[in-house]
């Protein structure tokens, strides 16, 4: 899938001529009314302030609900980890409800439920956030306790020793006990040689079995500080008065001399590189991947919306081509799918997955979901066709504006990645300027052998389920 959800086409059962004029006047149409959503929704200025420590605080006022979400993202995730230590991201995301002085283990989440509030964190490979989501005037709440723990955590031996064997219970039923998921890992460490993606965020389960409070502790005096951190609030507020309310409880924490995170460049890739994975599982998988650019790293500002586009023309709902093609056509496969990330730290894939139907091998299937990129590479696609993904895809970007979360995520992810919440704003405007050959372009220059992975699951049967049979046959 792209980057927004993709809504599902209604339309099969017109005929092809009047379906064509239908959509190219509704997109038109649709397209002339984003311009108006749109600056509604960016009337509400985004607003930011960097404190003298280094903390920024971006705010974005939102007025439907006398609600408030902030958000807290440090610029440490997976990708910054290295061989040993896998997993520390998300470990200490865990360990961060576990208590300071002030407030100790367990009083975090019990005073935000107090206060009528939610929160959660979340670990990915570029970033580690925490969030509340409460009632207006009680962000001052949120802000104390995210200033408490952000220098004053205090990572108590025997907490860790119960949350180390919670992450890797986690790890077990997330990813060793489910196929996909595993094959999707393996298939990731073997498309990235050196660059930070080849390790999962959830961490290798030897590095987990042999972590340490120190691990732990080294890892949050090195990056959890003010200076590499971004506080991110969208909701009923007003900008002038979150920033006083930072500077109150903020501006005293001392900042770090953080190092730059080093470059960690993929190697070139050669040749395509393929694995085989055999399992216990139902079915068989596969699941391809080409790297491409993204928002930080591509030479070409435009191949980045232009490949988003791609992944709607092939996944963007029922009427788009793996769908219409493969499940519903051919009936190669039971489900196909494309994905890309434009807005991913550094170099990315950008995805192919499916399952094959029955008495179809993954060859077959990897054979039908190349000829369809060779589609797109040798026949621009059409007026219609495009115009339809494109009010896909900026449509879901619009109504994303709904969620005063989602908003906020937003601002974050493209702050802590590097790429700023103003090229964030320009998303539309840019997929708006794609134009057909510019989709032909990224397909041939990008969709070739030498940066291609290929992962395939092939089912087993087990011992065990193999005398169930038998015992099941003679009865």
């Amino acid at each position: 899938m792209t980057r927004s959800a993709v809504n599902k086409n209604r339309l099969n059962h017109m005929k092809k001529p009047l379906l064509t004029a239908y959509l190219i006047i509704s997109g038109l149409f649709f397209l002339c009314l984003l311009n108006p959503l749109m600056a509604n929704q960016q009337s509400s200025e985004i607003s930011e302030k960097v404190l003298s420590n280094g903390l920024k605080i971006i705010v974005k006022p939102d007025h439907r609900a006398p609600v408030v979400i902030s958000q807290v993202w440090y610029k440490v995730g997976s990708s910054y980890e290295s061989g040993g230590t896998t997993g520390v991201s998300h470990v200490l995301e865990h360990m961060m409800f576990k208590g300071t002085k002030t407030y100790p283990t367990g009083e975090f989440n019990k005073i935000i439920a107090r206060n009528g509030g939610e929160d959660n964190a979340f670990t990915s490979a570029d970033y580690t956030a925490y969030y509340q989501k409460l009632e207006k005037s009680r962000l001052k709440v949120s802000f104390e306790l995210e200033a408490d723990r952000m220098r004053g955590l205090l990572l108590p031996e025997d907490e860790f020793n119960k949350e180390i064997m919670v992450v890797m219970e986690e790890r077990r039923w997330r990813t060793d006990d489910k196929p996909q998921s595993l094959t999707y890992e393996q298939f990731h460490a073997t498309a990235f040689d050196n660059s930070g993606y080849h390790n999962p965020t959830i961490g290798w389960m030897d590095d987990l079995k042999n972590m340490t409070v120190d691990d732990l502790n080294q890892w949050y005096q090195r990056y959890y500080a003010p200076n590499n951190a971004t506080i991110v609030v969208v909701g009923d507020v007003k900008a002038n008065e979150v920033f006083q309310l930072a500077d109150h409880y903020f501006a005293s924490l001392e900042p770090f001399d953080i190092a730059p995170a080093k470059p960690r460049v993929e190697r070139e890739q050669k040749g395509t590189k393929r694995i085989e994975m055999e399992l216990e599982a139902k079915l068989p998988y596969l699941i391809m991947g080409y790297k491409v650019p993204v928002m930080n790293t591509a030479q070409e500002t435009w191949e980045p919306y232009a490949l988003d586009v791609l992944a709607g023309i092939l996944d963007g709902g029922d009427s788009a081509r793996l769908s219409k093609n493969l499940i519903r056509g051919s009936k190669i496969a039971t489900s196909a799918g494309a994905g890309y990330s434009l807005d991913s730290r550094m170099q990315t894939l950008f995805l192919l997955n499916g399952v094959p139907s029955k008495g179809v091998s993954t060859v077959q299937l990897e054979q039908a979901l190349l000829k369809e990129l060779e589609n797109i590479k040798t026949t621009l696609i059409a007026d219609d066709e495009l115009l339809r993904v494109k009010a896909q895809v900026i449509s879901s970007a619009v109504y994303e504006q709904d969620s005063m979360f989602y908003q906020a995520m937003k601002i974050g992810a493209a702050e802590t990645v590097g790429i700023g919440w103003r090229e964030e704003k320009k998303y539309v405007d840019n997929i708006k300027q794609v134009t057909a050959e510019q989709i032909r372009q990224v397909a041939k220059k990008y969709f070739i052998p030498a940066t291609l992975t290929v992962a395939s699951l092939k089912p087993i049967v087990s011992l065990q389920t193999n005398k169930q049979q038998i015992i099941q046959e003679e009865k």
